[in-house]
């Protein structure tokens, strides 16, 4: 059985990539090592493979910028955002990509569900969902994914209750930062504890 652990505190982005590293390795090796990372992280800029070449930036507002792997363009992460790191073997369990990115997306809206909130897909690029507040589409989830050797990785964050200033410093994946918000930001009623433990128990349901 898969399993799916909470990472306690503001992780250090650098280091949870490096563990994250090590875990895939593992799981080259042995294909029962699938895990399933729930964490936030520190204050950090993201720059996928997306990201114009040009750009050179090794800091904004003092936050580092890190170059990274996944797929999409630059993004922010902080504290009061969920990160999940789903690290599932495609291959081992026969699926596509784009089949794995609905899993993703279906498991949110489900979850979310659950919690009187709905959630949206809609067409473009990068994928990810929207809530609707006054008639417009807000993107609180965002995906952004890294697949090798059969192996999936990065994953998805979700905007709960983080400070959004960060957000407006850049077109955070390739979107205009007018697009963004969080459920805070949006006056949504919610309860955390009860969405982290929604969205295992769907993450359960479908990579078990």
């Amino acid at each position: 059985m898969i399993e799916i652990k909470q990472l306690k505190g503001q992780k250090k982005y650098q280091e949870v990539t490096k563990l994250m590293n090590k875990h895939i390795q593992k799981m080259s090796e042995n294909m029962k090592e699938e895990e399933i990372w729930f964490l936030e992280h520190q204050n950090v800029f993201t720059a996928g493979s997306s990201t114009p070449k040009e750009f050179k930036i090794d800091k904004i507002n003092k936050i580092p910028v890190i170059k990274v792997n996944r797929g999409g363009k630059i993004t922010f992460h902080g504290p009061g955002q969920l990160v999940i790191y789903p690290l599932i073997n495609l291959k081992k369990r026969k699926k596509n990509i784009i089949d794995y990115i609905n899993s993703l997306e279906d498991i949110c809206i489900k979850a979310f569900e659950k919690n009187d909130i709905k959630l949206f897909r809609k067409k473009e690029k990068n994928r990810g969902l929207w809530v609707e507040n006054n008639n417009k589409l807000k993107k609180i989830i965002f995906i952004g994914l890294r697949y090798s050797n059969g192996i999936i990785h990065h994953g998805l964050s979700i905007n709960f209750d983080l400070d959004l200033d960060n957000f407006q410093k850049i077109d955070p994946c390739g979107l205009n930062s007018k697009d963004i918000s969080s459920l805070k930001e949006l006056k949504i009623n919610y309860n955390k504890e009860k969405i982290y433990q929604d969205l295992k128990e769907e993450f359960m349901k479908v990579f078990y």
